[in-house]
């Protein structure tokens, strides 16, 4: 069996694995433990042609962590004999030090504690899920891999916020960027797809799934992204509003007696395309919309706007773009997305073939006319494979 990485992507109440050979690119098995904690968990495992979906309750993330492997052993292999080199960990916020792929160590986790407050959604499942595997699996090295890495070196311009400099530096607030995982391996397909150098390239990147994130890249290295210090800023998203003004939230704490974390849950949780129709997955916004909704169709259009507008922008910053990505569900899926974010863009060089946009098919592939100056892709996103590289890397 080829050499091979466990990859982990610990959330909340959910626990995503799989093992992927860095080498070839290719998954063994992937699956996802659901409802952690929950009266009734879900297990699902696919290996091969195998599928496997078990239900009942699953207690914590380490049952979690067993399960899965009890899972591998029912479809038929066993985790010792399939290779496995070490465990990637997919971390969201490294904070203003943590960016390369780190051995993970008693003072790498006490670090990422502290980085808590910079992510507090994301960054404690993430500590729980490392410290369940380094249990479960303690003679295997462990790296955390940061979601925030790719966006470390932004331009300084890009990277400051406009606030008082002494309480930025103090509390380390800054615009991090995040989804750097798939920016980087999207932006690397899209130049291999081009056969033309990275180094050659003016790349958009549009990673668009429940969380939306736009990335600018110039030569292989990124001069602006839409997320910041957390991942609540930019695109409207499934649940996250984006882009807001910040006066809005001393105003419901004045005036609508609303909590700080009252009013962070409704950011990140009850806003973005949920918030505006009722439904943050795309399939049934499209459904409303046919029937005639109209909070669904203006949600639609906040959507399409802000997409624009941020397009429009890199583009001027850029100077001039090769390629524009689309990836992640919405992105790699959603044919109307692509078609209403780029239409009536020729004068800009920008020009989508609707046949090729619309054809069912998956992979990498062209969208864009022959006559557009800007090539228009869609690359489906690998971000497990992504962390398995750079995991392997290091060991």
């Amino acid at each position: 069996m080829t050499d091979t990485v466990l990859v982990l992507n610990s959330g909340s109440s959910s626990l995503k694995f799989q093992l992927v050979a860095p080498e070839t690119g290719a998954s063994v098995f992937d699956g996802i433990v659901e409802r952690i904690g929950e009266e009734t968990s879900i297990a699902k495992l696919r290996l091969g042609e195998t599928a496997i979906t078990r239900e009942g309750r699953v207690a914590d993330h380490e049952a979690a962590l067993r399960l899965a492997f009890d899972l591998v052993a029912e479809a038929g292999e066993n985790l010792e004999h399939l290779g496995v080199m070490a465990v990637g960990h997919r971390v969201v916020h490294g904070g203003p030090t943590l960016y390369r792929p780190t051995i993970i160590d008693d003072a790498l986790v006490a670090e990422l504690r502290d980085l808590a407050a910079l992510a507090p959604l994301h960054n404690p499942p993430a500590v729980l899920g490392i410290d369940v595997a380094r249990r479960v699996l303690p003679d295997l090295p462990h790296v955390a891999v940061f979601d925030t890495a790719f966006f470390h070196d932004l331009p300084a311009a890009a990277a400051t916020y406009a606030i008082d400099r002494q309480v930025a530096e103090k509390w380390r607030i800054r615009r991090y960027g995040f989804h750097g995982t798939s920016h980087d391996f999207v932006s690397r397909q899209a130049a291999e797809f081009l056969g033309a150098p990275i180094e050659s390239l003016n790349q958009i990147v549009l990673h668009l799934g429940n969380g939306a994130s736009a990335s600018a890249i110039a030569g292989g290295r990124p001069i602006d992204t839409s997320m910041g210090l957390t991942p609540m800023e930019g695109l409207v998203m499934g649940t996250r509003a984006g882009d807001i003004d910040a006066g809005i939230i001393s105003y419901l704490w004045r005036t609508a007696d609303m909590g700080v974390d009252e009013i962070e849950t409704m950011l990140n949780r009850r806003s973005g395309m949920l918030g505006l129709s009722g439904d943050s997955d795309f399939r049934a916004v499209h459904q409303r919309i046919a029937a005639g909704d109209q909070d669904a169709q203006l949600a639609y259009e906040v959507y399409i706007h802000r997409l624009r507008k941020y397009v429009g922008a890199y583009l001027a910053l850029l100077g001039h773009c090769d390629v524009i990505t689309f990836t992640a569900g919405v992105g790699e899926n959603d044919a109307r997305v692509r078609r209403d974010a780029l239409g009536g863009l020729s004068r800009l060089g920008i020009e989508i073939d609707q046949h090729l946009n619309e054809s069912p098919a998956r992979g990498a592939r062209r969208i864009s006319a022959d006559k557009s100056p800007t090539t228009v892709l869609v690359i489906p996103t690998d971000e497990e494979l992504a962390i398995a590289r750079a995991a392997f890397g290091v060991v």
